[in-house]
């Protein structure tokens, strides 16, 4: 049997790019050499495509830290040929670039040697933005080539915190109040939008960027006097800021969905983080506690799995997804807070240990996304481009 050729793109120009690193050494590790050869494909902090010469390394929580604060090496992959996705369709998808000066010739130029490729199927392993917003799908739909993930409407919704809620809104999901101020805005008139939010949501609230994840430049706000900084910094990320009300005596429950026009949701886990929320530094660095299955009643349990699927349905996702949610601790009301259609792949990711837990390996579990992959690529086939 003929192997797949499956391209792993990873890394990217994005606040995540370490932690793209470490999903991708762990997809490429475990996915079956019997039945697919891996290409990694590797994006660099400016942009630049590589093949990269040896796989993606697993890093250690503290490397991943370090990388991203600028204590380590912020390429940690050098070398590689040059790689070109073609952005029409065409069966050498992929075109290579090995560059040598040629010896003993001082003509400034170098010497090229160029190579056509073919991918079966793409597997984009890219946290945030230039990556999992839908600018890769994008590419990827040009070049007409099978993808692992959600398409372009989905990923780019999946990455917007605002429009997502929107959608979740419209779907009549239940998601906590929140405001959206545009950077602009706050550097423009700070009293103004000081007293809208004071007003509108009280305190703590969160402040986040509306487009990143791994809970890059999110901050909680307790006082007005914290809210400046925590506006700040989430402004150094996107030209959107979310505020939203906190949600008394929080519990985080994810859940992971799988699937195309039928998805299917893993059992629920919970969160209890190390520090006061699950920011940066307690996803990576710190150990927070894991509990799979989440301690929930029966109801709690069919409730979450509901939710997620229609959190996935919500926004038109497909391949995969996990969905985060906030349970009061009091009333034990339960809200939709955002949905991550790259979900984590590390070995310390929830996305796969719900799917371990429900009892997909996690091999398997990258064998049936490749399989929705390729079902989805297939469906999209048979469509009309053309009125003839």
């Amino acid at each position: 049997m003929k192997r797949l050729r499956i391209g792993v793109i990873y890394g990217g120009r994005s606040g995540e790019h370490e932690i793209s690193i470490a999903s991708a050494a762990a997809v490429v590790s475990n996915l079956d050499r019997d039945r697919y050869e891996a290409v990694p494909l590797y994006i660099d902090r400016d942009g630049r495509w590589t093949i990269a010469d040896r796989p993606p390394a697993a890093a250690s929580a503290a490397d991943v830290i370090g990388r991203a604060r600028g204590d380590g090496a912020r390429s940690p992959l050098r070398g590689g040929r040059e790689a070109y996705l073609v952005p029409y369709p065409t069966q050498e998808n992929l075109i290579a670039i090995d560059r040598d000066r040629v010896s003993g010739v001082e003509t400034g130029h170098d010497q090229a040697t160029i190579t056509g490729l073919s991918l079966d199927v793409v597997f984009p392993v890219l946290h945030g933005p230039y990556g999992e917003d839908g600018t890769v799908q994008g590419l990827l739909e040009l070049a007409n080539v099978p993808y692992v993930g959600a398409g372009v409407l989905a990923s780019s919704v999946g990455m917007d915190k605002a429009m997502m809620k929107v959608l979740f809104q419209t779907r009549g999901l239940p998601i906590v109040n929140h405001v959206v101020v545009r950077s602009a805005d706050w550097s423009a008139d700070r009293d103004r939008i000081r007293r809208a939010l004071a007003n509108g949501l009280k305190y703590p609230m969160f402040v986040k960027p509306a487009n990143l994840g791994s809970s890059v430049g999110i901050s909680k706000v307790k006082t007005q006097a914290e809210l400046d900084a925590a506006m700040d910094l989430a402004a150094q990320f996107d030209r959107r800021i979310i505020v939203e009300a906190a949600v008394p005596h929080a519990r985080e429950i994810e859940c992971s969905v799988i699937g195309n026009d039928h998805p299917e949701a893993s059992i629920p886990g919970e969160i209890l983080p190390s520090r006061e929320f699950y920011d940066y530094e307690a996803k990576y660095l710190d150990e927070s506690e894991v509990r799979v299955p989440a301690p929930l009643s029966p109801a709690q349990t069919n409730e979450v799995r509901r939710l997620a699927v229609e959190s996935f349905l919500a926004i038109d996702a497909s391949g995969m997804a996990r969905v985060d949610f906030l349970l009061d601790g009091k009333s034990g009301r339960l809200y939709v807070n955002e949905i991550n259609t790259i979900p984590g792949f590390t070995t310390i990711s929830m996305f796969p240990k719900l799917w371990m837990a429900t009892g997909l390996s996690y091999s398997a579990l990258l064998d049936r996304l490749i399989e929705l992959a390729l079902e989805r690529h297939a469906a999209k086939q048979q469509l009309r481009t053309s009125l003839t």
